[in-house]
């Protein structure tokens, strides 16, 4: 079994690999990249479209372009990669176990491991839509792929199950291909993907977006022939009497995306309820030197937030080595940070009483679309320590919150914090 010992091994190849790779080799650190395709990039190299890079570079980038720059810089600094590379396997003492054609089982030891292996798209089976298996049923991601990367096209008539970013970019460009799509079916009452999504992909292309409404039945044998929508209540339960039958002969699910923390959780990680690992506030898991970024610790909607999210992984990760790699010191006061009214999940999941001196970023989404609202923080004792307002709040995108130093006021003795979304006050209530 061929070893090899290095400072910080990145696991993942994608924008937030290659980010974080970066900036650690900056640093005059050894780096190792992981890759289990073919080439360096991840997903965002089957993403064509534009609208990447507008806060990362200020401009307007496809996704190969956006990707590619950082590629660049990646072999301009000479950081060593491996491709075709599957990890099935680390340990809390960081030694990484992997797989490859050319040098079989391999072992890394490394100092500090940065995770960036991203996240799947939710399939099928996670949804039940009964029916027979038959051909013309693909994840959005999957008919991306297909038809930028490989030249197919799955079908010629569609409808798209979710309203998710993947999907209205998918109707948009399979429109452009000369495709029928029928309908784009949302089981929520609004669009689970980006607003500007829904505005240039749907509504510029007269492509009806359903809400309210989910498949129901699948209908065909050896290859779809259409599919049954029916409405649902407030409960997500079928209303009888709703159904309605759409031809088609393919089926494209945009339902959701897992974060891919297999790895993560036989190592012995805590994870988290959304899928996520669970980190403190320096991206840092439950496992000393092992650190999170990007759609593996929670799915964003920009990638120029992955890249930001990579790149602090990189400097804790180098901080973590210069400050307490050997000094094998224990973090035990800390404070847990809670999901309250309206938010799905908070990151990070625990701030260490350390770092309260420091800047904190917080990121989290909403449970359901409001406007006019106040973000707030509370401790333990029901004290508000930071609030903001903000227009409006939408679940498909990821809310960021720097907390400066100098403006929030958390008290070291508490033990939680509660990130809430609420109307605002009266009192409250003016023009922003």
């Amino acid at each position: 079994m061929k070893k090899y010992e290095v400072d910080v091994a990145v696991i993942g190849g994608g924008s937030a690999g290659l980010a974080a790779a970066i900036i650690v080799k900056k640093a005059e650190l050894n780096v190792l990249i992981i890759e289990r395709d073919k080439e360096l990039g991840g997903i965002t190299l089957q993403c064509i479209h534009n609208g990447f890079g507008l806060h990362e570079f200020k401009e307007e980038l496809t996704g190969p372009e956006y990707v590619q720059r950082f590629i660049n810089q990646a072999k301009e600094l000479n950081i060593p990669y491996k491709l075709d590379t599957m990890v099935f396997e680390f340990t809390p003492e960081k030694k990484i176990y992997a797989v490859n054609k050319k040098e079989g089982l391999i072992e890394i030891k490394a100092k500090a491991i940065i995770l960036a292996m991203g996240c799947r798209e939710k399939t099928r089976g996670a949804i039940n839509i009964p029916g027979f298996r038959p051909a013309g049923i693909y994840t959005a991601g999957q008919a991306q792929r297909f038809v930028n990367i490989e030249g197919y096209l799955p079908g010629r008539t569609y409808v798209i199950l979710g309203s998710g970013d993947i999907g209205m970019i998918m109707a948009r460009r399979l429109t452009w291909e000369g495709c029928q799509v029928k309908a784009v079916v949302e089981i929520q009452p609004y669009v689970s993907g980006l607003l500007r999504n829904e505005v240039q992909c749907l509504e510029d292309y007269g492509i009806p977006l359903i809400t309210s409404y989910t498949v129901t039945k699948i209908h065909g044998k050896d290859r779809v022939k259409g599919v049954t929508i029916s409405k649902v209540d407030r409960n997500f339960d079928r209303v009888i009497g709703s159904d309605k039958f759409i031809e088609c002969d393919t089926l494209l699910l945009s339902v959701g995306l897992i974060p891919e923390n297999e790895l993560t959780r036989e190592a012995g990680a805590e994870i988290s309820q959304m899928g996520g690992p669970v980190i403190d506030n320096n991206l840092e898991t439950t496992i000393e030197g092992v650190f999170a970024c990007g759609n593996v610790l929670q799915v964003h909607d920009l990638v120029d937030l992955v890249t930001a999210e990579a790149k602090r992984a990189g400097l804790n990760a180098i901080e973590y080595l210069k400050e307490r790699y050997n000094q094998k010191i224990e973090r035990k006061e800390q404070i847990k940070c809670i999901a309250g009214e309206n938010v799905n999940y908070v990151k990070p999941d625990i701030i260490n009483k350390s770092d309260l001196s420091k800047d904190l970023i917080f990121t989290f989404r909403v449970k359901r679309p409001d406007r006019r609202i106040l973000i707030q923080f509370k401790d333990d004792k029901n004290r508000i320590v930071f609030k903001r307002k903000r227009r409006y709040v939408i679940p498909s995108e990821m809310i960021e919150l720097k907390l400066n130093s100098s403006e929030q006021q958390i008290d070291p003795e508490c033990k939680s914090l509660e990130v809430e979304v609420v109307p605002r006050p009266e009192v409250l209530i003016e023009e922003d």
